[in-house]
């Protein structure tokens, strides 16, 4: 996939140290587009209901081995016991990939196990106990169907206070979204509140645009008509592949450190790494 972000003023210092996510399956994709992935970015190991435990540590390994920085997924409610989460992050300190996680909330409404939320696994004690030094923590930019907006940043506020107070290096990674104003919005209200932790800002990989709205759908996220046609693609005919150039070209061009802070690119791989990695490569 050509990318039109190639052309030299259409580049952007944002795209560097950029993150990406990636399940088992996709392991191969993250080594066929080796090439376009600086050595040391930040992989996020995913936390899908269809792998099992080992299955995880096995995507860490080998993430680790192909030269990038594993970061773990905790997803709180999904952790039916203590020992699973002992289990997990004694296995990643083991081989060497324990020092950065996301801890979220995880999507059953009701927890699974003893924690009930990102919060009781930040100040259970366990993360520094095996090692844990920076942890990020979901944030919302396009709100959340279930959770009013002063409930969001009530919680935001209290989860990077507790890593504070537990000596941890915080930061905030977001649900993807296709609408870079009102991500810009958004960072502009967290620094507004004093939350001055580093942000990755979810985006959407290349993918198809039916692709895309199915996951939108699946994760809750919003997608108004306008924000569809700025990122590349209709509601009411999704056709075609679409790339994030578009919104990272936005995104670039209303950035103010000053106001914003510390921002990057975390990149969904919903239409597949190999694709990212092409992507990538037309935009360097």
């Amino acid at each position: 996939m050509t990318s039109p972000l190639a052309s030299p003023a259409a580049r952007t210092p944002l795209l560097a140290d950029f993150s990406l996510v990636v399940s088992w399956k996709k392991v191969p994709g993250l080594e066929q587009a080796r090439a376009a992935i600086p050595l040391g970015t930040r992989v996020l190991v995913g936390f899908k209901d269809s792998e099992d435990l080992a299955t995880r540590l096995e995507t860490v390994r080998a993430v680790q081995a192909l030269g990038f920085v594993p970061v773990l997924t905790i997803a709180a409610r999904r952790l039916v016991s203590e020992e699973m989460l002992r289990e997990f992050l004694g296995e990643a300190r083991a081989a060497g990939a324990a020092a950065r996680a996301l801890v979220a909330g995880g999507d059953p409404p009701q927890p699974c196990g003893p924690y009930a939320d990102a919060g009781s696994v930040i100040d259970s004690g366990l993360l520094e106990e095996h090692g844990v030094r920076q942890v990020s923590i979901a944030g919302h930019p396009g709100g959340h169907p279930a959770v009013t907006d002063d409930v969001l940043w009530s919680a935001l506020a209290a989860k990077v206070a507790t890593l504070e107070r537990r000596g941890l290096d915080g930061g905030v990674m977001t649900q993807f979204g296709f609408d870079a104003a009102a991500v810009l919005t958004w960072l502009a209200e967290l620094r507004a509140r004093g939350i001055t932790v580093p942000v990755r800002v979810g985006v959407p990989g290349p993918a198809g645009a039916r692709q895309l709205l199915r996951y939108a759908a699946l994760c809750d996220v919003r997608v108004s008509a306008d924000a569809a046609r700025q990122y590349g693609f209709s509601l009411t005919d999704p056709a075609g592949e679409v790339g994030p150039e578009r919104f990272i070209r936005a995104l670039a061009a209303g950035y103010d450190p000053r106001r914003h802070g510390p921002v990057k690119p975390h990149f969904e791989t919903f239409g597949g790494v190999a694709a990212l990695g092409d992507w990538l490569a037309g935009a360097s």
